[in-house]
């Protein structure tokens, strides 16, 4: 899939990382904002939660907490 909107994004990102929650933050206006991932399985993460401004970002820091969970 080639995520062409947030939601596809958001779907795309969740079936990729399956041991995370991801979800979009409201900002104080009510516009979506920062990208979030919060680790439910810690076998293939470390840090609790993960915030990134857009979901390559977000995509990039997972890819990261994947690999720190497989040193450990």
């Amino acid at each position: 899939m080639d995520p062409r909107n947030d939601h596809d994004a958001l779907v795309l990102l969740r079936s990729d990382f399956p041991g995370h929650r991801i979800w979009r933050a409201v900002r104080w206006d009510g516009l979506p904002g920062d990208w979030v991932a919060t680790l439910h399985d810690p076998a293939v993460g470390v840090d609790p939660t993960l915030i990134a401004s857009g979901p390559g970002e977000l995509r990039t820091a997972l890819v990261t907490e994947l690999a720190r969970a497989a040193e450990r």
